[in-house]
């Protein structure tokens, strides 16, 4: 097999809504270009794309998956991403494989959530985008007002390439003709349209367009740089389980999508320097787009960025100095893997068993990284707990494979509440990767609401509180007695000992044994069980014995001391509170503001969005937000979206703070 060149490389990752049609779209393109022999459908699950289990199950796409054809002396690789929000760290991966984000729309649906929010990344992120709407072909589909609403929503550079034909059973192009009979729209009027989008991105051309000295041939070779300039997002129109408008797909990505020599560079940061990557450059650097676990094997994709990639070199992460063999490279085809002698720059390269994760930078000679696009903030939340003793290493085991999937999902043992705490997009995101941990490793557990991470401060100050450690049972004693007081930090502050003893009242070598005692204490909190913060305390007198005074009976006295002083102070509580955005489509936003109300939120402002979308602002306690995935949709159908991040800590409300002390003397009680 020949070694590609560059230039003829294609790649591009279809990204958009969930049930918009991309794992159909790229099952056509593998069809019409003969890579498979039939159709694959994901409804009667015979899609090569949508393989696991479960994808065949929820007739949906969970995973990414990579494929590539051959098409007009082009090799085309390409990307499918779920649309479904909770899957949404595999789709944003997925940007890192290609020069060219094409958003698929449903025809019927229009712009839906996930649509406008990986329209956004891919161009935050700098790739050049398509719009394709899919299933044209079906029936009471009204798709002349969904043209306006996306150049709208997403901008005048959107131009459609072609327009659907009367009957919409064919597509007309409207870069290579001027005139024809269309279902909507004006053919002359779309060309212009597009021709001005690609030479108003290079001014020299422009000149000579309106001097009318540009040919043809000049506009057409402009186009990929206008594309990749986001000055022109081409608009096509298709119908996957019909064959409409997919032969033009595939030429258009051939002509109109950037190769990667002029399509996005990425940067390698090496410490306090940013690199551009010359995709010519002899030094191997690629990044991981995708990482699964199939049959017991683990597969890596990565995207070559300079270099040359062959299984007899050792290639590096920041995280692995000692080097890593690629071993046999492989090509993928949904599922399937084939033979691969070499991977050059701009192509796509599978390889089996190495210790890697998506994100990772392997490179061969001066190391860096260079960063993914940014992932959304884990918003859901579970602790688990093993149903069968002793399988908890072989859960975080598990789990971490999981992590290495996928960057949305984390684990984390939270300390202070003891939890071992799941954290993925939203809860089908979560039981999704439980269900699969269940299934691949017969590994099951129980699910439950995760402990809120209060804790605990005073507002008042405590005085000459006197605490003794006396034990006498035979032999050497223990002894240690501790006067301190007890002052509120300044919030943020954290803990703070001063030694104000003057003279001898305790030995030099004890008083750093009241502190660590206190610390121990501060970590298992004395109110309700939580982490104490932004104290100050103040060693002032105590006494010393010269036989029975050691190490632990002062780490036992100051313990005491600190917990009477600390109840004596006017202990509270402090709660966290998350500042939220939550996006919907604008009649909801009375509802949302309502609700926000309900859980003892603060709005802090609103703005508007095209599309009739409005995004309201507001500060909530976590405690109050544990749910609010499931409850937005069930407020909107499915249509808003939210972000949360911790803003501050807060003293709670009185009858709050009772509740949730009466809730932990209970379940010490109870232990």
């Amino acid at each position: 097999m020949a070694a590609l060149n560059i230039q003829d490389i294609r790649n591009v990752v279809l990204v958009g809504h969930g049930g918009a049609g991309k794992t159909s779209l790229a099952e056509a393109m593998l069809h019409k270009t003969g890579a498979t022999n039939r159709l694959g459908s994901v409804q009667d699950k015979s899609s090569i794309l949508d393989s696991a289990e479960d994808e065949k199950e929820k007739l949906c796409s969970i995973d990414s998956a990579v494929c590539h054809v051959s098409h007009g002396g082009k090799h085309i690789n390409i990307v499918d991403t779920p649309g479904g929000i909770d899957f949404c760290g595999q789709a944003i991966a997925g940007l890192i494989a290609a020069e060219t984000a094409i958003l698929v729309i449903s025809a019927g649906a229009g712009i839906e959530v996930n649509t406008r929010k990986m329209m956004e990344r891919a161009g935050r992120y700098g790739l050049g985008r398509f719009i394709v709407v899919n299933k044209i072909g079906a029936e009471n589909v009204n798709i002349e007002p969904l043209l306006g609403a996306i150049q709208e929503m997403f901008g005048p550079q959107c131009q459609p390439l072609n327009l659907p034909a009367p009957g919409m059973k064919s597509v007309v192009d409207c870069f290579a003709q001027d005139s024809g009979d269309t279902a909507f729209g004006d053919v002359a009027a779309a060309h212009e349209g597009f021709v001005e989008a690609i030479v108003g991105a290079d001014e020299a051309l422009m000149e000579k367009y309106l001097a009318g000295e540009a040919t043809d041939e000049e506009v057409r070779a402009a186009a990929a740089k206008a594309v990749a300039a986001g000055e022109l997002i081409p608009v096509l129109f298709t119908d996957a389980r019909t064959d409409i408008g997919i032969a033009e797909l595939l030429d258009a990505i051939c002509t109109f999508a950037p190769d990667p020599q002029v399509g996005l560079k990425r940067v390698l940061k090496r410490e306090a320097d940013e690199i551009e990557i010359n995709p010519s450059d002899d030094n191997f650097v690629g990044q991981v787009f995708k990482v699964t676990n199939r049959a017991n094997i683990k597969y890596v994709s990565v995207r070559v960025f300079s270099g040359k990639l062959t299984s007899d070199i050792s290639v590096h992460t920041v995280d692995e100095k000692r080097g890593l063999r690629p071993g046999q490279l492989h090509r993928s085809q949904g599922d399937q893997v084939s033979d691969l002698p070499e991977g050059v720059a701009g192509d796509m390269v599978t390889l089996a068993k190495l210790d890697v994760k998506v994100g990772d930078t392997l490179f061969t000679g001066p190391g860096g990284v260079v960063a993914m696009p940014p992932v959304p903030s884990p918003m859901c939340s579970k602790a688990i707990t093993p149903q069968s003793r002793g399988d908890e290493e072989k859960v975080l085991v598990a789990l971490r494979r999981f992590t290495e999937e996928d960057p949305c999902f984390r684990i984390e043992r939270i300390a202070q509440t003891h939890e071992l705490v799941v954290q993925g997009v939203g809860e089908l995101h979560l039981q999704t990767v439980l269900n699969r941990m269940a299934k691949q490793f017969k590994l099951h557990v129980d699910v439950h609401p995760q402990k809120i991470p209060y804790r605990e401060t005073i507002v008042g100050s405590a005085m000459n509180v006197e605490y003794t450690h006396k034990k006498q049972t035979g032999g050497a004693g223990q002894f240690g007695r501790v006067i301190i007081n007890l002052l509120p930090n300044e919030r943020g502050a954290g803990y703070e000992f001063l030694d104000k003893i003057f003279g001898g009242a305790i030995d030099l070598s004890f008083r750093p044994s009241v502190d660590k005692g206190i610390r121990q204490q501060l970590e298992e909190g004395v109110l309700a069980g939580y982490p104490v913060v932004d104290v100050k305390v103040e060693l002032i007198d105590g006494k010393t014995h010269p036989v029975d005074s050691k190490d632990i009976a002062f780490q036992i006295a100051g313990r005491g001391a600190f917990k009477e002083a600390f109840m004596k102070a006017k202990p509270v509580l402090l709660e966290p509170i998350v500042f939220i955005e939550v996006t919907v489509p604008t009649e909801y936003v009375g509802d949302i503001l309502g609700d926000i109300a309900s859980r003892r939120g603060r709005p802090e402002g609103q703005d508007s969005l095209p599309g009739d979308l409005a995004v309201v602002k507001a500060k909530v306690p976590l405690a109050e937000v544990s749910d609010y995935n499931s409850r937005l949709s069930s407020i909107t159908g499915g249509q808003g979206s939210f972000s949360m991040e911790l803003s501050h800590y807060e003293q709670i409300p009185s009858n709050v703070q009772q509740q949730v002390v009466a809730a932990a003397q209970k379940k010490k009680e109870g232990e």
